[in-house]
């Protein structure tokens, strides 16, 4: 079945000082998500289990991202999140730094055209 990706949203999170990878991804998370307001499920009556949501988080140490944790934050859709390299280490000192993230989040649906048809007025 053909996907239709709905939605493209950005976020960025950080970790100022625990130095918490999986942290700084969640709120990246979060900060995009806070960007949508999405009603098409209710409007259109879709349920949003066919919504399929892909996750990147850029961060510089990709591999202490706990992806599961991160997709367990998402509220709607079959997740998938993945680190990749990228984001932003800040230091503050010999032990010490500022960890960034960033996040892509994409929504996919089914595509719906075979369900509506456009009339004239």
């Amino acid at each position: 079945m053909t996907e239709k990706r709905i939605i493209l949203e950005m976020g960025t999170g950080n970790d100022l000082y625990g130095q918490d990878y999986t942290k700084a991804a969640k709120r990246a998370v979060q900060d995009a998500l806070h960007h949508s307001s999405i009603t098409l499920f209710a409007k259109l009556g879709i349920d949003h289990t066919e919504m399929r949501v892909d996750v990147t988080i850029g961060v510089q140490e990709p591999d202490r991202v706990d992806c599961a944790a991160v997709a367990a934050d998402l509220p709607r859709g079959r997740a998938t999140v993945r680190a990749v390299k990228g984001g932003l280490d800040v230091s503050d000192g010999p032990d010490s730094k500022h960890v960034v993230a960033t996040a892509a989040i994409e929504a996919w649906l089914p595509d719906q055209a075979k369900n509506y048809r456009l009339t004239e007025r």
